[in-house]
């Protein structure tokens, strides 16, 4: 049965009970979709036993006049479905295909909204809201969703407003009107999430929606969107934990996670035996459920036989590689033990223990010789009045943005995820390349400009900040020194 079909809006395989279209009779539309929510008990129960683990928790409570009908879903959300399998086909498809459907979770159990809800309206009788939040989620899912507001990924609309990235997007690149800023709402917002505006009339402000971002902050005061990484109706465990999920967000030149990862043997153990990962899998524990290359999820999320389940990605990252200086993160030993504990499931422990001294050396080197003397010297040089304050109005400042942002994460970034070429060629080389070609001799311009304009007190700080660089032990090799 081609979807497509008025009559049905359900495939062949999800749908037992399809016939050609030319054997239909426009009441049999009717008929089909009370049959589909009036399946019998035991198939409804099988299907249910089958997508969700005994642990999960059970859908909430509703009042009188939500009673559950129709074989276990909500009155409501039949009714949704009545009329949603017909506008909206492909989102009742991707419900029908979910674990929610199984246990009964419809519509109206995600979607209804509270009259204090600032993007609460209503809607055939019923109040809802179209943003569903981790709020929402929490109703099923607290303890997941605890970890998730707990981490980076949570916070990641909060912080960027101010940030030299929000900057690039929203002057730099922008042409100062109000559509200008779509550059930022199109790009850095999707992926880190923005302020989601009620506009006056109700209705969702179309200048800050669509907004997928993980760091969303949403109308009802919950930040977060479980749709970042979950796609909606269907949330399926498959698709969110392929490496893809996370090349949404974390691919190209400031953030190639997904790049790097390709390109280690994690990543090529992972596409040769894709067959034997067995995504589906309920618990998905590595040494158990599988034993070829992890995935992103594996190493930053899922469970192993002695640590549990996180949605705070941050949990077992022991390393902040994303800022101009590398810095522990709090309980970094502890965190880096939950991910020792991860390579314990196909490494022994000498292996990953070896492995963080080679990875430790890689980010202290980049910190001493490139991180820590580039921040003394940009900031020397704010100092002496020898740039601005404003982000990219000086070229040392596009220099200073690429070496740390762009090729000072790779470096350290393939280092953690073991991917030499970018360790070296796409890492170090660009870095060192950028520090002795560009950042010093456009350093030593600005201060000779300036000494020869009869500033030279004022900036003699910043000289002798520079000529310690050139003359520190580690870059005696370069001409004159």
């Amino acid at each position: 049965m081609d979807i497509r079909s008025k009559s049905n809006f359900q495939t062949k395989a999800w749908n037992p009970l399809h016939q050609e279209r030319s054997r239909r009779h426009p009441i049999h539309w009717l008929v089909l979709v009370m049959v589909l929510v009036l399946l019998p008990i035991g198939v409804r129960t099988a299907q249910a036993a089958e997508a969700v683990p005994a642990a999960a928790p059970a859908a909430p409570a509703v009042a009188e006049q939500e009673k559950r009908g129709f074989n276990g879903l909500s009155k409501i959300s039949a009714t949704c479905v009545s009329c949603h399998a017909e506008e909206n086909r492909a989102i009742v498809q991707q419900w029908g295909n979910s674990k929610h459907y199984g246990a009964n979770v419809g519509c109206y159990e995600c979607h209804k909204a509270e009259k204090e809800d600032a993007d609460a309206f209503m809607h055939k009788k019923y109040l809802i809201s179209i943003l569903v939040t981790p709020k929402d989620c929490a109703r099923c899912h607290e303890t997941e969703t605890k970890q998730f507001t707990a981490s980076k990924h949570a916070k990641s609309g909060g912080n960027l407003e101010g940030s030299v990235d929000h900057a690039l997007a929203t002057t730099v690149q922008s042409d100062g009107t109000p559509a200008g800023t779509q550059t930022a709402t199109l790009a850095c917002v999707q992926c880190h999430g923005s302020t989601v505006k009620v506009a006056p009339s109700g209705k969702l402000d179309p200048a800050t929606w669509p907004n997928s971002g993980i760091g969303r902050i949403n109308p009802d005061g919950s930040v977060g969107a479980c749709s970042s990484c979950h796609q909606n109706h269907d949330f399926s465990q498959t698709q969110v934990r392929s490496p893809d999920a996370c090349g949404k967000c974390h691919q190209g030149p400031a953030h190639s996670q997904k790049e790097i990862y390709e390109a280690s043997k994690h990543g090529a153990n992972y596409r040769a035996n894709f067959e034997k990962m067995h995504l589906d899998s309920p618990k998905w524990i590595p040494g158990q459920d599988y034993v070829s290359g992890p995935t992103c999820v594996t190493c930053h999320m899922s469970p192993t036989m002695d640590v549990a389940m996180t949605h705070d990605v941050g949990q077992r990252i022991s390393w902040d590689l994303t800022q101009p200086i590398s810095k522990k993160t709090e309980n970094a030993e502890a965190h880096r033990q939950d991910m020792r504990d991860v390579c314990s499931s196909c490494h022994t422990d000498k292996v990953s223990k070896n492995f963080y001294e080679q990875f430790d050396s890689i980010v202290k080197l980049y910190n001493s010789k490139y991180g820590e003397p580039g921040t003394r010297l940009m900031d020397g040089l704010l100092k002496a009045n020898l740039r601005s304050k404003k982000s990219f109005d000086d070229a040392i400042e596009w220099t200073w943005f690429k070496l740390w942002h762009q090729a000072g994460r790779k470096a350290r970034q393939g280092a953690a995820m073991q991917a030499p070429d970018f360790v070296q060629w796409q890492g170090f080389y660009e870095v060192a390349e950028l520090f002795y070609t560009q950042l010093i001799p456009q350093a030593e311009e600005l201060i000779t400009k300036a000494e020869a304009g009869g500033r030279g007190t004022e900036v003699a700080e910043v000289r002798k900040l520079l000529n310690d660089i050139k003359n520190d032990p580690s870059n005696k090799w370069m001409k004159g020194q």
